[in-house]
């Protein structure tokens, strides 16, 4: 341990006089799987034990402890907007900081890269692109609003055959997909100022109006943002391996262990096949197909959300700094008024992910300067057309099978 300067203060809320020194070393064994399981994390050089804090934290559990044993600072920045209430968690929890020969940030990670990142940051607060914008956002709330109502009018009015069948089923799906993207808006708290406001109307959304618990979805939507496409940290890699083989370094791995619990190299093909189906959050409607109009909402959502990560690298968490793990995980889809619609604006996923407490009306405005960025630092910055980007879930999968295949038969 590297010496102190004076007796340590943990958990008595307040900053000690003479702060216990850590080194980086010392941090990165308290990462949760050690002896006591403890978990220590850095923010602005200062130490914080979250290894009590985690189990009810509001954000979840399992969020802050992947970051154990790491520096959280751009994660943190990234994920609270009011950031005086939360400052107030983090005094009873602060325990030192990082000695003055400490690097502020693990000597792995890109240190001109986060200083660049972190000034665009700063730059973009004061162009004011944190802001929501509530008359853009009224308009999103209006349209899912009457996309839904003229479902049930186009049945009502003109019976179940199968024109306004089709044409009421076609209504209610799109209105159901557009509720998931605000619901989204709602939970990355990017609609209203305050966090209480966002969290209250993303009940009313998603509880009401789509049937799913909102508290589950964060809590698995912030894992997503905290470490996207690292396996066993993020949750939406928990296809692999049941379902899927994903990506190289898992698929070889999970190939030399001659583990096989489906056939990797069709999964391409069984992909298209796959979509949950959920149950309808309306159970009272008569005469109206309800599971249709689900497995086409599922099918939307699953191919949306998987266009932009599945194709990207996927591996265990190497604790790479914010900006390389969330590029590294993410690409986009170029911009057009349907796009934008389409998607829910996460055609924009590089900056959604960068700046994931931004409205997204506000993506195509960053969307230049986070380019720059990534020209000066030899950064790749994807994009690509819809087509493209569905078609590549699909030959990402096919390499992943025949990695896999390859592996199994003769790794």
């Amino acid at each position: 341990m590297a010496p102190q300067t004076g007796p340590s203060e943990k958990g008595t809320g307040a900053v000690p006089a003479f702060p216990q020194l850590f080194t980086w070393e010392e941090i990165g064994i308290r990462n949760g799987r050690g002896q006591g399981r403890e978990q220590w994390l850095v923010i602005d050089r200062k130490v914080y034990d979250v290894s009590e804090f985690s189990k009810r934290h509001p954000g979840g559990r399992r969020v802050i402890s992947h970051y154990a044993g790491q520096d959280a600072t751009d994660a943190f920045v990234a994920f609270h907007n009011d950031k005086s209430l939360v400052k107030k968690y983090l005094k009873s929890l602060l325990i030192g900081e990082l000695a003055p020969d400490q690097p502020s940030f693990e000597t792995n990670k890109k240190k001109s890269l986060l200083e660049d990142f972190r000034e665009l940051r700063c730059t973009i607060e004061k162009m004011g692109l944190l802001r929501p914008n509530y008359f853009f956002f009224f308009l999103i709330f209006l349209h899912l609003l009457v996309l839904d109502a003229a479902s049930w009018l186009v049945v009502w009015y003109f019976g179940v055959s199968l024109v306004p069948f089709v044409v009421g089923m076609a209504f209610f799906t799109t209105a159901q997909i557009q509720m998931g993207w605000f619901q989204h808006d709602l939970g990355h708290c990017s609609v209203f100022r305050r966090p209480r406001w966002n969290h209250l109307m993303q009940i009313v959304v998603i509880n009401m109006l789509k049937g799913l618990p909102a508290s589950w979805w964060n809590h698995l939507h912030n894992q997503h943002h905290a470490k996207p496409n690292c396996f066993r940290k993020d949750p939406d890699l928990n296809m692999h391996p049941l379902l899927f083989s994903l990506g190289k370094t898992l698929s070889v791995e999970l190939g030399k262990q001659k583990k096989k619990f489906m056939p990797y190299n069709y999964q391409h093909k069984y992909f298209i096949c796959e979509s949950p189906l959920k149950p309808s959050p309306l159970p009272q409607n008569k005469g109206f197909c309800v599971y249709l109009p689900r497995y086409l909402e599922s099918t939307w959502f699953i191919w949306v959300s998987q266009m932009n990560h599945i194709p990207m690298n996927i591996d265990y968490d190497k604790n790479k700094d914010w900006v390389s793990t969330q590029l590294h995980a993410t690409c986009n889809v170029n911009q057009s008024v349907f796009n934008d619609w389409f998607t829910g604006h996460l055609n924009f996923q590089i900056e959604h992910h960068l700046f994931p407490t931004m409205p997204r009306h506000n993506y195509w405005k960053v969307a230049p300067l986070v380019k720059s960025l990534c020209d000066k630092h030899g950064i790749e910055y994807k994009s690509k057309t819809l087509l493209t980007a569905f078609v590549d879930i699909l030959h990402s999968l096919k390499d992943s099978g025949e990695h896999w295949l390859e592996a199994y038969l003769h790794g």
